[in-house]
């Protein structure tokens, strides 16, 4: 299957049509790169490789991704530590964001997701695990991972608010959220970013994306797939990438730039060739048909209420 805009190949993301979005006082290009796989980059044996995982991150950069998403728990710090040895010391257009708020640790036979951990003391020592595994005196964008049932939510947001009173954060996110606890977020300190799961088969963050758009937050989709395969939006989107011919994920992904100029969408990878495929998302305009096929394919139960 050949990518999409062949003739576009290795060009850079300052030529594409998707613009920049706002996260603080920063401007980005609006097609980000999620760092949650580098650490699992292996070489044609099998075996980790840090070296390439450098070179997949480098490659990002080389076509024009200037916005880079990592957090505590991916790889157990060597996420970041792989950001910081490709990308530091970071040139001034580049914003990388980190966030706390799991329980560092391995998942055990048939946990889904490690436990939340709100607590403010976590944050702080995981802030500062994390300033030093970036190189950094201050973390250009630190995001609350996940609410944590069992700690008041304005405690753990407003340990997020002491470190950028500290100088240890610039700025601030949420991910995971509801609209009330983004509410609530933005009533302790101001909240430049959202990053929820979303996308075309599952909109069930439709009202916190329509809050983004009223308040010019940054909204950060997560799994751009997941709720599509399975369903019948799946065969829509299969259909469009035939036609096309470019690959579903590319499609996946040129819905969400065409959604709304708030969204920065964060593909992750371990492959460079992925990643290239992920980029060239960026000169894929679907036609004004092709929204409607996929608005109508979508089940009823992926619209948020």
């Amino acid at each position: 299957m050949m990518l999409v805009m062949v003739a576009q190949l290795r060009a850079v993301l300052d030529d594409a049509s998707a613009g920049t979005v706002t996260i603080g006082p920063r401007k980005v290009r609006r097609l980000g790169f999620g760092a949650m796989r580098v650490s699992r980059v292996q070489n044609a044996e099998g075996v980790p490789d840090r070296g390439m995982a450098v070179e997949l991150v480098l490659g990002a950069r080389d076509r024009g991704v200037q916005f880079f998403d990592t957090a505590n728990i991916y790889g157990m710090g060597a996420s970041e530590e792989i950001l910081a040895a490709a990308l530091a010391p970071y040139a001034e257009d580049v914003l990388v964001a980190t966030k706390a708020g799991f329980r560092p640790g391995t998942l055990k036979p048939g946990q889904r997701s490690l436990p939340p951990l709100g607590r403010p003391e976590h944050i702080r020592e995981e802030c500062d695990r994390s300033l030093r595994r970036l190189r950094v005196d201050s973390i250009d964008l630190y995001q609350v991972h996940v609410p944590d049932p069992e700690v008041p939510w304005a405690e753990t947001v407003g340990a997020f608010a002491e470190l950028q009173q500290a100088g240890k954060v610039r700025a601030v996110g949420v991910s995971n959220v509801t609209l009330e606890q983004l509410r609530e977020a933005q009533a302790i300190v101001e909240v430049v970013s959202v990053q929820n799961r979303y996308s075309v088969g599952d909109r069930r963050s439709e009202r916190v994306l329509g809050a983004c758009e009223e308040d010019g937050i940054a909204f950060l989709p997560w799994a751009p797939l997941l709720g599509v395969e399975g369903r019948p939006v799946a065969e829509v989107v299969d259909d469009i990438a035939a036609s096309r011919r470019v690959h579903k994920q590319q499609v996946a992904l040129a819905w969400l730039l065409q959604r709304s100029p708030v969204i920065l969408p964060i593909p992750g990878t371990s492959q460079l060739r992925h990643a290239d495929e992920n980029v060239d998302a960026a000169w894929l305009r679907l036609s004004d048909e092709e929204l409607a096929w996929l608005d109508i394919a979508r089940p009823a139960t992926a619209t948020g209420h």
